[in-house]
């Protein structure tokens, strides 16, 4: 059973938040069995900001229900089902402080329709529910409006049950957030990082970078730090005081970029890179490697050149992919080194890449 929510706030600072509108669909796989929607008093002003998005009004608040008088049929109705929202770490945020702030530890599964709808919904111009729905056909009645959004997610999780044919994608996504361990400090860092390829760097309170680190969901990664009880783990967790991230599209640039920011920087927290590997070649000796961008009209191509890593660049023209010459001005250099060809070699050999064009 799923309950598929949406929640509006009142805006402000992190944490401090109320909320002004809540609309629950309690979804059991094929039909809507039960559902909530209310306004709510937030006890608190409303941010300008969100009046003009949402059209909430304090006035339209001031009588409706406060948050502890609608706690209980939350409760009732999310019980015993998997709380279900688009980018669900916000909605689940908000809900868990309200009821922190009563004295009730409010603990659901979780599963989140942005992340999964990246994953069976391919090479979408953007995710964001209003524009991956028009995309798809699904009609929004009230965009930012508790019960619109609600709905709009609803018809947009059954195509995503209907396309995760054995489920399995939906039992990896299931996971159980712990915000007691996760200070409000370390979700103020985690919230706006995105769930992208990439590479990532965890800075001191000085801004030195401490640790560079690579992943196909960088968001995904650096939670599981603020998770961890090794040494690695509880060091981060005491030093770390934000994260800047980089977007490469896939993951033979993120290790390519993750190899070179190591050597350059040196962080503390990475091993030492030894390059005692032997030298490979490589089966052509001019060719292109092009993957996915960091866009759905973006690609990305590693040059090789005899034989030599010569670099890498991201292109939006197949002009700029056709001719050589003019992707030659647009490539960054990569150092041909022992360990960055034997990156790409081994990545070749063992994921696959969209298109190999020998030259």
């Amino acid at each position: 059973m799923y309950a598929i929510i949406d929640i509006e706030t009142s805006g402000g600072k992190f944490n401090e938040e109320g909320i002004t509108e809540i609309a629950i669909y309690k979804f059991d796989g094929e039909k809507v069995v039960d559902q909530f929607i209310s306004l709510i008093n937030p006890e608190r002003l409303i941010d300008p900001f969100v009046v003009q998005l949402t059209g909430i009004t304090d006035q339209m608040v001031r009588n409706a229900p406060k948050f502890y008088e609608v706690a209980k049929r939350i409760i009732e109705i999310t019980n015993d089902c998997i709380f279900v929202a688009h980018n669900v770490s916000f909605d689940y945020r908000v809900m868990q402080t309200e009821f922190r702030r009563l004295g009730y530890d409010y603990e659901r599964l979780t599963l989140c329709t942005v992340a999964l709808s990246k994953k069976l919904i391919l090479e979408q111009p953007s995710y964001s529910l209003g524009k991956l729905c028009k995309s798809i056909g699904i009609p929004i009645l009230e965009r930012h409006r508790a019960n619109g959004d609600a709905m709009a997610t609803v018809k947009l999780f059954k195509i995503l049950l209907e396309r995760d044919f054995e489920k399995n994608i939906i039992k990896e996504a299931l996971k159980t957030v712990d915000v007691k361990i996760l200070k409000s400090s370390y979700l103020k860092i985690i919230d706006p990082l995105p769930t992208d390829s990439g590479i990532f760097y965890l800075h001191n309170e000085n801004g030195d970078i401490v640790y560079i680190g690579k992943s196909k969901n960088i968001k995904k990664k650096v939670n599981n730090f603020f998770l961890q009880t090794n040494k690695t783990g509880l060091y981060i967790q005491q030093n770390v005081q934000s994260v800047s991230f980089e977007k490469t599209g896939n993951e033979l640039i993120a290790s390519i970029k993750h190899y070179q920011e190591i050597t350059n920087n040196k962080p503390l927290l990475n091993k030492r890179i030894l390059n005692h590997s032997k030298r490979v070649e490589f089966s052509n000796d001019d060719f292109l490697i092009i993957d996915k961008g960091r866009n759905i009209s973006e690609k990305s191509v590693i040059l090789i050149e005899n034989n030599n890593l010569s670099g890498f660049a991201y292109v939006e023209l197949a002009y700029q992919i056709n001719n050589i010459e003019v992707l030659k001005t647009l490539i960054t250099p990569i150092d041909n080194s022992t360990q960055l060809r034997n990156i790409v070699k081994e990545h070749l050999i063992k994921r696959r890449v969209e298109k190999i064009v020998r030259l």
